[in-house]
């Protein structure tokens, strides 16, 4: 996706300034920083990787991923606007882009590059809560994120935002009849994935998510948290036991409860892990 192509599709209403650094590298999706032409303020315009986009329906992606509008919560980057990039090429699918805010930080997952043995617990705790924050206001308004990681938590001087609700989700509904249901669509456990029926990334997946039931609630947002949260106190996701050894034993514990294979031994909901972290 070039600049141009994106700003001949989004007309005079965001002007397109440049690519950020990172999006590639990340993986989650390509970024482009531009500017609301009215109100004059940064937003970024997010497009989906090659490897989703083959298997999509560019217009039904758009449509589905607005229903993250109705988030407003400091913890959260809503989406503001959605639409679709005309394909240039011979598959005339086109390209789904979606707008939220600019948010002036780093993600997470750059903090860890940073930090390859883990950030202190006086700075893993707060980003946690941000985002078990931004877990309990999606839930109760009915999203569920279905790809939390460190690349979709930004840190901001005000706190972490999280970020691309329901884009997941979209991708699951906007997937086109007739793709090949066990196609395998990207083999990098820290991207966006389709394997078989599952959409997620599979280093952060729930077992249940992994294994597509349709029965998934929010508690596979639950098992993110607690893998970002053991990657963010140690600088690895869980192998094995979860247990992290210089962690106050009442975190280490909610942590190991969040990493349950069923979901039923999980907490029941995210105002649960805030009560545990208050």
């Amino acid at each position: 996706m070039t600049p141009e192509r994106l700003q001949s599709a989004l007309g005079d209403a965001y002007r397109v300034q440049r690519a950020l650094a990172g999006s590639a590298r990340d993986a989650a999706a390509h970024a482009f920083l531009a500017r609301d032409a009215a109100l004059g303020t940064p937003v970024v315009v997010r497009t989906l990787p090659a490897h989703i986009v083959a298997d999509l329906s560019a217009e039904r992606f758009a449509r589905e991923v607005v229903a993250a509008r109705r988030l407003r919560h400091p913890n959260v980057a809503p989406v503001l606007d959605a639409g679709v990039v005309p394909d240039a090429g011979a598959s005339h699918h086109g390209v789904p882009y979606w707008i939220v805010p600019f948010v002036d930080g780093a993600s997470a997952r750059e903090r860890l590059r940073a930090a390859p043995g883990g950030v202190p617990l006086d700075e893993a705790v707060p980003i946690l809560r941000d985002v078990a924050r931004a877990l309990d206001h999606a839930h109760d308004t009915g999203i569920v994120h279905r790809d939390l990681k460190p690349e979709h938590v930004l840190l901001s001087a005000g706190g972490a935002v999280v970020i691309d609700f329901g884009v997941a989700k979209a991708v699951d509904h906007a997937t086109r009849d007739g793709a090949p249901p066990d196609a395998l669509v990207a083999a990098c456990d820290t991207a966006l994935t389709r394997v078989a029926h599952a959409v997620g990334t599979p280093g952060y997946m729930a077992p249940e998510q992994a294994a597509a039931d349709p029965s998934l609630d929010h508690r596979v947002d639950l098992y993110a948290w607690g893998v970002l949260a053991h990657e963010l106190l140690t600088g690895a996701r869980p192998a094995g036991a979860a247990s992290i050894a210089d962690a106050p034993p009442a975190l280490s514990a909610l942590v190991a409860r969040c990493l349950e294979r069923l979901p039923a031994r999980r907490p029941p909901s995210a105002r649960a892990l805030l009560d545990a972290l208050a």
